[in-house]
């Protein structure tokens, strides 16, 4: 019986095994297009790479939506379409209707004290329910501002994050250099948000390392998108842009209620040049 070579066993071996499964990244568009990102890690909704803030940019420059712009500063608010307001007016009421019927049964006397101590827990729910609503219609603030400020080169985001109905929700101020940020299209697909949206990622100087991300605007095509980073990149670089944005009108679901709150020294740094 004839015995196999040692190297046509590892040729054999080699050929029996699966090929490596293809890195998570789509299709490149065209041959210069790399399908994945430069940026690591990598956003798990990534599309596409922007220009740096100082290459050439892609697109004419143009904002969707501005509240101030002049030669030291700028405001951009961010709308954000994944969140129906006027559903959190709707389940307001709805979640109150619930509440005095489970009263009423717990006042009936064939129901014993550990019955009504359950009914009581369900009135708890549904109030906590409606309080979280009115709380989201009324006083989250809409459009979180983005200031990019030219003169000191860097970035303010204002973030707000929600929580539970009973707990104060937080809000914080972010603070960037300009050179750090890096800007990239993301796509997203679920029930809460369908289409593109322009993300901005904070890498650590001089490498593509990520170290945060924030949204500089939510929804939207991928070409007015492209103009919004355009924008925004020649505005810091000193040069010349539009004032005039596409959408000037204010939504009609806009908070009843102005809760954008700037700490007063952050308010006075991000609309000021240094020395003044």
């Amino acid at each position: 019986m004839s015995q196999k070579s040692p190297s046509r066993q590892r040729r054999r071996k080699a050929h029996q095994q699966p090929p490596c499964p293809p890195p998570a990244a789509r299709p490149p568009y065209t041959l210069c297009d790399p399908g994945f990102s430069r940026l690591k890690p990598q956003s798990d909704y990534w599309e596409e790479d922007l220009p740096e803030p100082g290459e050439q940019p892609m697109a004419s420059p143009r904002l969707i939506r501005v509240s101030e712009l002049n030669d030291t500063w700028m405001e951009i608010p961010r709308y954000e379409d994944r969140i129906s307001w006027w559903g959190a007016w709707l389940m307001l009421p709805i979640s109150l209707i619930p509440i005095p019927f489970i009263y009423i049964y717990a006042r009936l006397p064939e129901f014993d004290n550990q019955t009504s101590l359950g009914f009581m827990v369900a009135i708890f729910v549904f109030f906590s329910i409606a309080l979280y609503h009115f709380r989201m219609a009324v006083f989250v603030p809409r459009g979180k501002p983005v200031r990019l400020n030219r003169k000191r080169q860097k970035v303010y985001v204002y973030e707000h994050k929600r929580g539970w109905p009973w707990f104060p929700w937080r809000t914080t101020i972010k603070v960037f250099d300009w050179a750090d940020v890096r800007g990239e299209l993301i796509r997203r697909s679920d029930i809460y948000a369908s289409g593109y949206e322009l993300s901005c990622a904070v890498c650590k100087p001089g490498t593509y390392e990520v170290v945060d991300r924030f949204s500089l605007n939510y929804q939207g095509g991928s070409i007015p998108l492209k103009s919004v980073w355009s924008h925004c990149c020649m505005y810091m670089q000193g040069r010349r842009v539009p004032a005039a944005p596409v959408i000037r009108h204010v939504p009609a679901s806009w908070t009843p209620v102005n809760t954008i709150r700037w700490p007063e020294a952050l308010d006075r740094e991000s609309t000021t040049a240094p020395g003044e």
